[in-house]
């Protein structure tokens, strides 16, 4: 079989091969804003109770520096009635690993006794915080879509934390089971107070 060969004589290389159509490439914009701060000082719970509403598709906490009085962990919770209530339905899974300092030991698990099955306690967001003075807390938690009246409200958390001189790093996801709108939140330790440590809600679109 004859092979075909190419001429470079033959090829015009100052044709104009301009794009004739159109192109429109649409920005995305990613706007976040911060709407609010609580700092904790010895306290019992910090609550979000207003602007959370139809102004933002996600809602965003950042858990910053959370120290606690006891070895805890946090958790938090929705309500439908503007703070009154924190019970509503939750179904949610999680799961944990650690390393610690000097590399003797690590781990992954899933922890059937913090996730919960249609259940209305406080959302475990960590596996649980140290006293010690250098021992803290911090993560971030995101909640989709609060104000649907249409469908069930979705959550994603990631924490990371220095516990019993290890890194532990933990994950939590689900929903809210409710089609009313969620409008506060609250995040409480599970027994003791939260020492120190801020929170802030951002709302992004």
């Amino acid at each position: 079989m004859a092979l075909s060969k190419i001429q470079p004589a033959s090829m015009d290389l100052t044709a104009n091969y301009a794009f004739t159509g159109t192109n429109s490439i649409s920005s995305i914009e990613y706007a976040e804003k911060k709407l609010a701060t609580v700092t904790a000082s010895s306290s019992n719970i910090l609550s979000f109770t207003t602007n959370i509403d139809s102004t933002y598709n996600i809602y965003q906490f950042r858990i910053i520096n959370m120290h606690p009085s006891a070895y805890e962990e946090l958790g938090f919770q929705g309500s439908t009635d503007g703070g009154s209530n924190y019970n509503t339905q939750i179904t949610s899974t999680f799961f944990q690993d650690y390393n610690l300092e000097d590399n003797s030991g690590q781990g992954i698990s899933y922890l059937t006794g913090y996730d919960q099955a249609n259940g209305t306690n406080f959302q475990r967001l960590n596996y649980s915080t140290y006293t010690d003075n250098d021992s803290n807390l911090c993560g971030e938690l995101f909640i989709f879509d609060p104000s649907s009246t249409t469908f069930v409200k979705h959550f994603t958390a990631r924490t990371s934390e220095h516990i019993n001189n290890a890194a532990s790093d933990a994950y939590a996801a689900g929903y809210f089971n409710t089609t009313s709108a969620i409008n506060a939140i609250q995040f409480k330790m599970e027994s003791g107070t939260i020492d120190s440590g801020t929170i802030e809600m951002y709302g992004i679109n």
